[in-house]
């Protein structure tokens, strides 16, 4: 048989579902079709085409979104001149071992997760899909495919068999591509009220991606700290009713009679001298100063480690909760508070402190 020979209908029987429309050219020559037979294949008229180097779709129409994807990561994915092996399909994910180290990331994958600020990429022919994939691959980005390059990958989540940067890291891969101020704010502001992830996790991200610093980022990273903080209040608002919890003094300041200011506290049960502070902090620090910035972190968290020992040190007790705790173990942060105010009976009584509204 010529190797240039077209193949019959017969000759190579697939499931018609995605993940075998679309395959490498090494996945095509295990299965006995050399790389000549399958560019024999997408000529004009043919029943195949080739939408990327190394990648084959096995029928004539168009190209739909998920297609897109596998091409897209079957072409990263591909196995180094080196000869290095692709990383294998791990247990029970349903990952294909073609994919190698590379996983969507970027807009591509917000839009996998949902996100209505995010283009439709999976469900249209259009838009760049963002792969990333080890700093040391030599591929290049072509057509429709932008490969993001790191030294430090993630594990990737997996989403109906497709690897898939985790929100934050795909979030941080999208905003270093966007120039638009309302698109970087209509992002970062949907993954937290969406709840996929914590703003602190977001700006530590951005921070690695060396964005913090652009004019479009910096209000949106104010404005998302803010509605960080606002949503870890209703958080503490709801598991002190819903648990059952005493209620207590909401934001107030703490000072002595005639002395210092003790500092603000997000809710202070006076009988039993308990505080609850929110940690809301997150790096705002950027790798192009980081010396300056990290020591300003540093110094913030130096202050309140000594404000809360000092309070410590009057017989106050404070309680300490994040916004990730409050969401994903309300119920056991409830019985920590719970056990802090029960164990008020049986402490020293605290000093006597003045409560003023925040």
């Amino acid at each position: 048989m010529n190797p240039n020979t077209p193949l019959s209908p017969c000759h190579l029987r697939l499931p018609s579902d995605v993940r075998q429309r679309v395959v490498s050219a090494a996945q095509l020559k295990a299965r006995g079709v050399s790389p000549a037979q399958a560019a024999a294949q997408c000529g004009t008229g043919g029943p195949w085409q080739q939408p990327l180097p190394g990648v084959f779709v096995l029928h004539p129409g168009p190209i739909g979104g998920r297609e897109r994807l596998r091409s897209a990561l079957l072409y990263a994915g591909r196995p180094p001149a080196s000869g290095r092996r692709a990383v294998p399909a791990q247990a029970g994910g349903g990952t294909d071992p073609g994919y190698g180290e590379a996983m969507i990331t970027g807009l591509a994958a917000l839009s996998l997760y949902g996100f209505a600020a995010a283009p439709p990429t999976v469900a249209t022919d259009r838009g760049r899909v963002d792969v990333l994939v080890p700093r040391v691959r030599r591929l290049r980005s072509v057509r429709y495919v932008r490969l993001v390059r790191s030294s430090d990958l993630p594990a990737p989540e997996q989403l109906d068999g497709l690897p898939v940067a985790p929100v934050a890291r795909a979030l941080a891969d999208a905003v270093a591509g966007l120039r638009d101020a309302h698109a970087v704010r209509r992002l970062l502001t949907e993954a937290v009220r969406g709840g996929h992830c914590e703003p602190a996790v977001v700006v530590g991200e951005l921070n690695r991606a060396k964005v913090l610093d652009r004019p479009q980022v910096v209000n949106a990273v104010d404005s998302l700290l803010a509605e960080g903080r606002a949503l870890a209040e209703e958080r503490l608002y709801d598991m002190v009713r819903a648990h059952g919890l005493p209620e207590p003094l909401w934001n107030v300041d703490l000072r002595l009679p005639g002395g210092p200011h003790l500092g603000a506290v997000d809710a202070y049960w006076p009988e039993e001298a308990v505080a609850v502070e929110l940690d809301t902090r997150a790096p705002r620090h950027s790798r192009l100063d980081g010396g300056h910035r990290q020591e300003e972190h540093e110094a913030e968290w130096s202050a309140y480690a000594a404000r809360r020992e000092h309070l410590e040190r009057l017989g106050v007790t404070v309680v300490h909760l994040t916004p990730g705790k409050l969401r994903d173990s309300r119920e056991q942060q409830a019985t920590v508070v719970r056990t802090a105010l029960m164990a008020a009976a049986d402490r020293e009584p605290a000093a006597y402190v003045m409560i003023l509204p925040r």
